[in-house]
């Protein structure tokens, strides 16, 4: 006995989720530094987990007009300090320093297909963004462990937010730029 399929179904299995009108060409980490500001001391005194703060941006910038052809950079800053009051002793109270700073700037290049324009800014300023973080992390977190710290292990980003907030910003420094006229006195 063998498996026919009738004329008209489908042969293969369903098919899944459409796939997105980007074409990723490349990754790479555009620029990376790791500095340790007090240097060896900071091992020898630091008595408590540092206190992290994360700061994200993404940049989108066109490289080949005709083409579609964009470069995101995905911007991680890690800043650790010393926690307020958890210096060793009166002596060496130097609390709030800079125990390290991560900065990364990964990157990807894409090329948008058969995309209208108004796709252009979700697509680059959050589905590449997603699709990149997980290798920035495993640098930031790695890049910190070989630091001799404990790892940084970024949290997931809401990348719809970030871009949110960063269109509603440019909205507002815009219409602060514009002004309002003056009035008679």
């Amino acid at each position: 006995m063998s498996d026919t399929i009738p004329p008209g179904q489908p042969s293969g299995p369903p098919s899944g989720p459409p796939a997105l009108p980007l074409t990723m060409n490349l990754q790479y980490t555009k620029d990376l530094s790791f500095e340790v500001p007090a240097g060896a001391e900071i091992f020898a005194t630091l008595r408590a987990n540092p206190q992290i703060s994360v700061n994200i941006d993404v940049q989108a910038n066109r490289l080949q007009q005709e083409q579609n052809v964009f470069e995101v950079v995905l911007t991680v800053k890690a800043d650790a300090t010393e926690p307020a009051g958890e210096a060793g002793s009166a002596a060496i109270a130097t609390s709030g320093r800079a125990v390290f700073v991560v900065e990364l700037s990964y990157a990807a290049v894409v090329t948008l297909g058969d995309t209208p324009e108004n796709m252009f800014e979700p697509l680059l300023l959050v589905e590449v963004p997603r699709l990149i973080f997980p290798y920035a992390r495993n640098i930031v977190s790695e890049v910190t462990r070989d630091g001799g710290f404990p790892p940084v292990v970024l949290q997931p980003i809401d990348f719809v937010a970030l871009w949110q907030a960063k269109r509603a910003q440019a909205q507002a420094s815009s219409a602060g730029a514009m002004g309002t006229p003056a009035g008679n006195a």
